[in-house]
């Protein structure tokens, strides 16, 4: 048996799915950011509740991990990998709608969450990219 039966050539994987890789990335990034600043800003502050304090950090740190499977996912051209990145992307659009009904500081960064969940989504839709994960007509 030669090299290329035992090992099947791996998937390219388009610029596209790259990107979407990245977006997801940025995205788990800031929610572990976060989580992270929220978890010492109650340690080393006086939070209302400690508890609750406590407890929305530990979520965003968690909430972080669906992000970054999906965009390692990607990176490897998992199939699996598109519906929680898709997911995410659809959910940080009601978080941007916020930001950007905000003030301050708040809308930039409302701007910058659309512009990435928008991003994202045209990127993990489009042809190449479930082509590329082996998803829907024609692969595999």
């Amino acid at each position: 048996m030669s090299s290329s039966e035992q090992h099947p050539a791996p998937r390219t994987r388009p610029t596209r799915v790259t990107a979407a890789a990245a977006v997801a990335g940025l995205e788990a990034l800031a929610l572990f950011a976060g989580g992270v600043y929220v978890l010492v800003n109650t340690l080393t502050g006086t939070p209302d509740g400690v508890t609750q304090a406590l407890t929305g950090g530990a979520t965003l740190v968690a909430l972080g991990l669906i992000p970054l499977l999906a965009a390692r996912g990607l990176l490897r051209c998992r199939s699996w990998s598109r519906g929680p990145a898709i997911v995410t992307q659809i959910m940080a659009l009601p978080v941007a709608y916020t930001l950007l009904t905000a003030t301050g500081a708040a809308i930039p960064a409302g701007i910058a969450l659309a512009a990435a969940a928008i991003t994202g989504l045209v990127c993990l839709v489009h042809p190449a990219t479930t082509q590329a994960l082996g998803i829907g007509r024609g692969s595999a």
